[in-house]
This record gives structure tokens, sequence and C-alpha cells, in this order.
């Protein structure tokens, strides 16, 4: 098996766990507030962090060179962590999945201001292909819109906007900086709500509150095993899958079933994600590639950012 090969089939499997994950937060999304359901899960991925936290031997403190975007990051990634699991607890999960979806072309978007970034004609258009793929997901005025869906694409706005910060400066910060806040903030956020929400858990629940740590970071390590062995033009389309496994675990689970909108909606959406990370893959089509690096899927503070931990990986390779 060659290495694109073998990534591709990591990151597979990566976003296989992630589909079991999303599973679980939509049957304790039943019966618990996404408040409650975040903060244990943050909670439980408190020791699987200091793991991480503790192989960072970069010399500094933990006071952010740049505290007010830090600030605005560790609030995005609360907002991406409560909007995502609402949106999971309420929606068919192929629907959650493709506004989701929606994130490469935020990226691209914000990219411009944030990170002066050029978007030429094509990538426009892809860009605007896609959103309109999103609208035909929403279908406003022929369905009424939930909750839930505004909850996805706060989700999806959320993380984009995450993900651009790190861009612009994760070269600048520690990785224990860019890993610890985001989760701290949960932790404070989610704790300090929690008394308004809090429903007693059998032991059942809160296994599967810890299963959704354990999930969320042996994914991670997948897919940060897949960025190691394939290239990242390769890899990071394989995040699409993750509509086949709604497809197949709403059936199972919940006997949910895909309508033609979702699915033609997300096709669109897809086929202009996949063209825009083509794109950048492309020398001389893009300076900053922030599509390309964004190597996780939304960002919700129970497990930070892959290409965070690959650059702490890097980083002690490099010693």
């Amino acid at each position: 098996m060659n290495s694109n090969a073998k990534g591709a089939l990591l990151a597979l499997t990566a976003f296989g766990i992630f589909a079991i994950h999303d599973v679980i937060i939509k049957i304790l999304g039943s019966a618990y507030s996404p408040i409650q359901i975040v903060f244990f899960s943050v909670l439980f991925s408190f020791p699987l962090a200091t793991l991480y936290l503790l192989r960072d031997t970069t010399p500094g403190t933990l006071i952010p060179n740049h505290p007010w975007w830090m600030a605005a990051r560790a609030a995005a990634t609360v907002v991406t962590g409560f909007s995502a699991f609402y949106a999971f607890s309420v929606l068919p999960l192929a629907q959650t999945y493709a506004i989701l979806f929606a994130a490469p072309l935020l990226i691209t978007i914000l990219a411009i201001p944030m990170l002066g970034e050029t978007v030429r004609l094509r990538r426009g258009i892809a860009v605007i292909f896609g959103l309109c793929g999103v609208m035909v997901v929403l279908r406003p005025g022929q369905s009424e819109l939930q909750l839930g869906h505004l909850a996805a694409l706060a989700a999806a706005i959320s993380s984009s906007f995450a993900s651009i910060i790190v861009r612009k400066i994760g070269r600048e910060e520690r990785t224990v900086v860019v890993m610890l806040y985001p989760i701290m903030a949960n932790f404070l956020i989610m704790g300090s709500l929690l008394p308004l929400v809090y429903v007693p858990m059998p032991l059942a629940d809160i296994g599967r509150l810890a299963l959704i740590a354990l999930f969320a970071w042996t994914a991670g390590r997948f897919v940060i095993a897949a960025y190691n062995s394939g290239e990242a033009v390769i890899v990071a389309p394989m995040q699409y899958s993750q509509i086949l496994w709604a497809a197949i675990y709403g059936f199972i689970f919940f006997q949910e079933t895909i309508d033609g909108f979702t699915a033609i909606g997300a096709s669109i959406i897809i086929a202009s994600g996949l063209y825009i990370v083509l794109r950048e893959s492309r020398s001389g089509t893009s300076n900053q590639q922030p599509v390309l690096h964004t190597r996780s899927r939304p960002e919700t503070g129970i497990v930070p950012r892959v290409s965070t931990i690959l650059s702490l990986a890097r980083h002690r390779n490099s010693e």
C-alpha cells in the first residue's frame, strides 16, 4: 500500500470514529442540555490533554503573545462546541454534516480580510456555488428553519473564525497556549452555566460522556497518522466521508433518511470544497492555503486542533 492510500484509509477510519462520537452526542442530546454534555466531555478530556501539554518543551509562559486574538479564538471555540452539540442533538446527522461542510467556504472568505489572501475568480465562484448548496439544504421559504439549523450555521462560522485565527498567530504562540485556552474557556463557561441545566446522570450516561472524549482523541490520533502518511490534498477530502457514515448511522440508530434537498445541497457543498482544496494544492494559486491546512473538524474544545498536535509532534521530532 502506498503512502497516499494509507493516509486516505487512516483518515476514513478517523472520520468513521468521529461519526460514532456524534451518534453518542445525539443520543445524549435527547436527555441533556448541550451545556452539560460539553462540560463533562471537556472534563473527561483533561487527562488526555494533559499528556500533550506536558510534552511541549518550548520555552515560555502560558501568557499568550496575542491575548485578544487568543480570547477571540477561545470564545469562538465555546460557541462552536455548544452550537455543534445542539445541532447534532436536534437535526438529522446528514443535515448537520452538510451545513458544517460549509466551513472551508467560510474559511476562504475570512482569509481575505484576516490573512490578506487573494481569492481569484475560480475560487470565488466555487465559494458562491458552495453557499448556494447550503441554501439548498436549508431551503428557506419551503421548510421551517429550526434553531438546530441556525446552530449548525453558527458552528460552521465560529469554527472557521477559530481556524483562521490559528493560521494568523499560530506560529507566534506556544502549542500549549493554543491548546489550553479553548479547553479552559469551555470548562469555565459551561461549568458556570451547568447549575442552570444540570440533570442527574446514571452511570451508563457518564460512561457515554467519557466515550465522547475518548473517541475524539482516538480519531484525532488517526488523523495525525493520516497526515503523516499521505499528502494533505489526498487526506483532507476524506472528511466528506462523514456524510456516508451519517446515512448509515442515521438509519440504524435514528431511522433517519437523507431527503433529496439535503443530498443535492451536500453534493454541491462537497464539490465546491473539493475544488477549493485542489486549487490550493497547486503552486502559485495561493500563498496561505487556509483550507488545505485546516486539518480537523470544527474545533469544539473537547480535543484540540489536529494541526496543533502535529506542530507539537514535529517540534519534538526536531529536538
